[in-house]
């Protein structure tokens, strides 16, 4: 047999493929992946076709028994690869024709590689979205247990990276559990548009033959199959999809992560983080450096990548397939097994953290209670903007005598606005501060105890099998 004459497409071809074509051209090395769901797919696809009356029992049965022994080819590392397989799918068709012969030759009827690669990657992405699922939800489990034990913890609420009022770290936790609980959801979404076939699509037109496409997508569990042949060829929104999904979860790791390193540093001192989570320096021996944390963030760039290179690839491409989709595999597969590791890695490393109490108790200070004394005016019945100026008016008069805003006495404060009362002297307690707080979202007591309850409920809910 020639080289080009043993190719899926290499019946007009008279001359050899250039070797650099063909290096670049071969898929196998990373798309091999998806040895056992090219082989569910095209199980199935021999049961329609026997159903069409193009395959008899007897040639499905030896279609079967043949991907069945590929398929422990492949479990078993025993598989051997040819020079002549381009892809999975070249290579499982070429085997298949080597432990069954003539009937191996008709599985491909109707079928083109464009609606099975794509079939492929929707089996491979379907079947693992709920690993993804998983770890998500535990990480926002151990959220809500760390906020629930420690809800007595206060610390200073930041924005612009200042401190602005305080909050309870409970309060923090829960803000990014919100987040993951929001990206769970946003992935279940996801997971429906994956599961749509696009088998029995053909390379454009369609399948001439009277394939059951509805028996099939219920053969291999879609919910739902393609309308459209040349939509379905060339559709990889679900990996754009995904690429983004990934993205916007690595973000969410990522400013979490920074959090972590600064409420970690010797200048916050917030947490600590377990030895198991940190490294130490080649040369300054007392360090204790939050590498976990800063592998979160740097993910986060490498997944974006893929995902801003495939949108690339897709922003030019006219309709239907072009072989530029090859390019969809590689990033989706190298994005979820980084998102497989850093979602148990910050799990991982949340868990094991060590909140300090007295530190971030130490680090509230009086200024962050500046907002609380126009809150205090407006109950008084002054008007907010006219409190609120009057407030900066006690924190000026504060720094011009160097002193602190809760250490000026009542004449002075009755000097800015007779309004000030002896009741003035409430507004210094931090824990008085976030009490207020009692509308839902706030970071009171009972709005953090209904936030876990909510949460808890959501984790019991699963929306991917």
């Amino acid at each position: 047999m020639t080289e080009s004459s043993s190719k899926l497409w290499g019946g007009r071809f008279s001359e050899k493929t250039d070797l650099l074509l063909e290096k670049i051209n071969s898929s196998l090395q990373y798309d091999k992946r998806m040895c056992q769901e090219d082989l569910q797919g095209s199980e199935a696809y021999a049961r329609a076709l026997q159903r069409a009356n193009l395959l008899t029992k007897e040639e499905m049965e030896a279609i079967h028994k043949g991907l069945a022994q590929i398929s422990k080819e492949w479990e078993k590392n025993t598989f051997k690869v040819k020079p002549m397989d381009e892809d999975i799918h070249t290579a499982n068709e070429r085997r298949l024709k080597e432990l069954i012969g003539l009937p191996a030759t008709k599985l491909h009827t109707g079928r083109s590689r464009n609606d099975q690669s794509n079939t492929d990657l929707r089996l491979w992405l379907r079947s693992r979205i709920g690993n993804l699922d998983k770890y998500l939800r535990q990480l926002v489990k151990e959220m809500v247990r760390r906020s629930t034990e420690e809800k007595d913890i206060l610390m200073p609420g930041y924005t612009h990276l200042q401190r602005a009022q305080p909050v309870r770290w409970s309060h923090w936790l829960l803000s990014y559990a919100w987040s993951f609980k929001i990206d769970v959801d946003r992935l279940a979404q996801l997971y429906d548009r994956i599961n749509v076939m696009t088998l029995g699509s053909g390379a454009i037109a369609g399948n001439p033959f009277p394939i059951d496409r509805q028996l099939l997508a219920k053969d291999l569990n879609f919910t739902d199959l393609s309308p459209n042949s040349m939509y379905a060829v060339g559709d990889r929104d679900f990996v754009a999809e995904f690429l983004f999904w990934a993205s916007l979860t690595a973000v969410h790791l990522s400013r979490l992560a920074e959090d972590l390193i600064l409420f970690s540093s010797q200048e916050f001192g917030f947490v600590k983080l377990a030895d198991s989570f940190t490294t130490g320096s080649s040369l300054m021996p007392q360090k204790r450096n939050p590498d976990g944390l800063e592998i979160l963030r740097g993910k986060a760039g490498r997944i974006f990548g893929h995902c801003t290179g495939f949108m690339m690839v897709l922003k030019g491409l006219p309709s239907t397939y072009n072989k530029d989709l090859q390019e969809d595999k590689e990033a989706t597969f190298d994005t979820y097994d980084t998102m497989e590791d850093v979602l148990q890695l910050t799990e991982g490393l949340l868990s094991s953290l060590k909140v300090d109490k007295v530190r971030c108790t130490s680090a509230l200070s009086p200024d962050m209670l500046a907002t609380d004394i126009a809150y205090y005016l407006v109950r008084k019945g002054i008007p907010f903007r006219e409190a609120h100026h009057l407030a900066g008016k006690v924190v000026a008069e504060a720094e011009k005598k160097n002193m602190s805003i809760m250490d000026l006495p009542l004449e002075e404060l009755k000097t800015i606005s007779a309004t000030f009362e002896d009741d003035s002297k409430d507004i210094w307690h931090y824990e008085n501060s976030v009490e207020q707080y009692q509308s839902t979202g706030g970071t009171s007591l009972s709005s953090i105890e209904q936030q876990t309850i909510e949460l808890n409920k959501w984790l019991l809910i699963r929306t991917i099998n």
